[in-house]
């Protein structure tokens, strides 16, 4: 059965809406540890900021061959494409990228 393009396009809103929320509560849930740890008090630039999170993003998930690190790879994995990647990071605000720093 095939459905008629208007039930897809509905579908395909509904997901996008599911994302953006999704996406806004790690990004939400990454900026309040960052804060914790104390990161929001040191100033860094922008892109030097989003190089420290890929740079822990693959620590965390074993590099980029697919190996796993000392770490599980099940929680850090679950939900990080380069989109919300960058997505975390802005939410985080400064100070997020002083893990290059600390």
């Amino acid at each position: 059965m095939k459905k008629p393009s208007s039930k897809i396009r509905d579908e395909i809103a509904k997901l996008q809406e599911q994302l953006k929320l999704a996406e806004m509560r790690e990004a939400e849930r990454i900026g309040r540890i960052a804060l914790k740890a104390g990161l929001g008090e040191i100033e860094i630039d922008e892109a030097e900021l989003q190089a420290a999170f890929e740079q822990l993003t693959k620590r965390f998930r074993g590099g980029q061959g697919g190996e796993k690190g000392a770490t599980t790879g099940g929680k850090n994995s679950s939900g990080f494409s380069s989109g919300q990647a960058s997505t975390a990071a802005d939410a985080s605000g400064e100070g997020a990228g002083s893990t290059g720093e600390a």
